[in-house]
């Protein structure tokens, strides 16, 4: 699994979850366009409406760097800051878990 993935998590200040939903919906959109974005998915947390969850993938570290350089992804976090508890969110690196790691396994095996 190459490429670079990670997710984002931040809660909205009090009664700014629907102004944080709608600033992240337009972000998405422009985020999915951007060359090297594999993924970008935003969530809020279903018993928890303050607060979101964003999944995000890019096809490699070039492509992140050009995520994080953009002047669209400054404006976004200017914008999200006073709207989220602490300024910004909370960044999560991931590995992938390779198919070679993985151990013959079947679903009569889970018993």
């Amino acid at each position: 699994m190459t490429g670079k993935h990670l997710y984002a998590e931040f809660r909205a200040v009090p009664g700014a979850g629907d102004a944080v939903a709608s600033l992240v919906a337009g972000y998405r959109r422009v985020v999915r366009a951007e060359a090297g974005n594999v993924r970008f998915d935003a969530h809020r947390v279903r018993d928890e409406q303050e607060r979101f969850f964003v999944y995000e993938e890019y096809a490699d570290e070039a492509a992140f760097a050009r995520h994080l350089s953009s002047a669209t992804n400054a404006a976004f976090n200017a914008a999200l800051s006073p709207l989220v508890v602490g300024g910004g969110s909370t960044l999560t690196w991931l590995d992938g878990i390779e198919d070679g790691a993985a151990t013959a396994w079947s679903a009569g095996s889970a018993a």
